[in-house]
């Protein structure tokens, strides 16, 4: 029988300078699951980013040594093909989110943060990036206790209802029916999170934070189609 190697976990690059947030972080990062290599300076995560590829930056936007917008301009001259790139903040003034969006950060995470608000943006943007894998046979056999057999049958049955789903996905939010697609991404959310069907689990949590973006619903579509085929 073929041994098939177990996928790479995304690696992230977390830079953040206070040891408590840090622990937070690398907490649920790791809960992901995910590679975590956690700095607290600028120098820090340069002299790291040249040595390693990440798949996602995790940057606070105030650092002992520099701004965050400056280290990710300075990532970004590294790496031409960058990573999406998260900023972190204490700070919730709307104007430093929209300067940190501008600056090219995908989203502004404000803390203190829930750890489904963080593993949620951070899925997402794993997701946009294509670095999660179709299917999590780790998170499928802990949700069903182990059981082959029973990760199997709840695949072939998730399988059987997503056409279906995704049906009923696309036509709720083209028609605008916010109600019907937030009740069938819940619904959908939950299967996803049984089988680990962990790139479409993004995808649905994407646009289920943003449902009115066509980006979204494109990565939701591609996600289903791909586990169909």
């Amino acid at each position: 029988m073929e041994t098939r190697k177990p996928p790479s976990l995304p690696r992230v690059l977390l830079v953040e300078d206070d040891t408590i947030s840090q622990a937070y972080f690398r907490a649920v990062l790791e809960a992901l699951p995910a590679a975590v290599d956690a700095v607290t300076t600028q120098a820090c995560a340069l002299a790291r980013a040249e040595t390693v590829r990440h798949d996602l930056w995790l940057v606070d936007l105030n650092l002992p040594d520099g701004s965050g917008p400056d280290l990710l301009q300075r990532l970004r001259a590294r790496w031409p093909q960058p990573p999406p790139a998260l900023a972190h903040t204490a700070d919730a003034d709307p104007a430093v989110r929209v300067a940190a969006l501008q600056a090219g950060f995908r989203d502004v995470l404000v803390k203190p943060l829930a750890t489904a608000e963080l593993a949620g943006a951070v899925r997402s943007a794993l997701a946009d990036a294509g670095d999660l894998p179709d299917w999590d046979n780790a998170a499928a056999a802990l949700a069903l206790n182990h059981d082959p057999a029973n990760v199997q049958a709840l695949r072939r049955l998730f399988l059987e209802e997503l056409p279906g789903a995704r049906d009923e996905v696309l036509s709720s939010a083209r028609r605008g029916d916010a109600g019907a697609l937030r009740s069938r991404l819940h619904r959908l959310q939950a299967g996803c999170g049984l089988v680990g069907a962990r790139r479409l689990g993004a995808a649905v949590e994407l646009l289920r934070r943003t449902p009115e973006s066509m980006t979204a619903l494109d990565r939701f579509d591609h996600a289903a189609r791909d586990l169909l085929r």
